[in-house]
């Protein structure tokens, strides 16, 4: 496989990311995703580079990369349980009309 195959799979899933963040506005939990799908095709960007210059500083950057995704993940989804618990709903409309 070369460099262009890996490029045209990571911008298909930006794409989707885009799209996915774009066109469903209303629901938490589906923009959430799409920043997480989005990540992806970024670090699938680094490793092919990483791969076709032959270093490793893309991979490695990676794994930070995969670490902040995983502890925005956790946090996002914390929060999401929260916000789930008090306003019934995961609709960004709804969850917009915060009280103060």
């Amino acid at each position: 496989m070369t460099l262009q195959h890996y490029l045209i799979v990571s911008a298909v899933l930006f794409v989707i990311s885009m799209a996915g963040i774009f066109v469903n506005r209303r629901n938490v939990l589906v923009v959430l995703m799409s920043l997480e799908l989005m990540l992806l095709a970024v670090n699938t960007n680094l490793i092919a580079f990483s791969k076709f210059l032959g270093n490793v500083e893309g991979q490695v950057f990676v794994f930070f990369i995969l670490t902040v995704a995983a502890a925005e993940a956790a946090i996002g989804l914390a929060i999401l349980v929260v916000l789930f618990r008090n306003k019934k709903t995961l609709e960004l409309q709804e969850i917009n009309d915060l009280e103060g």
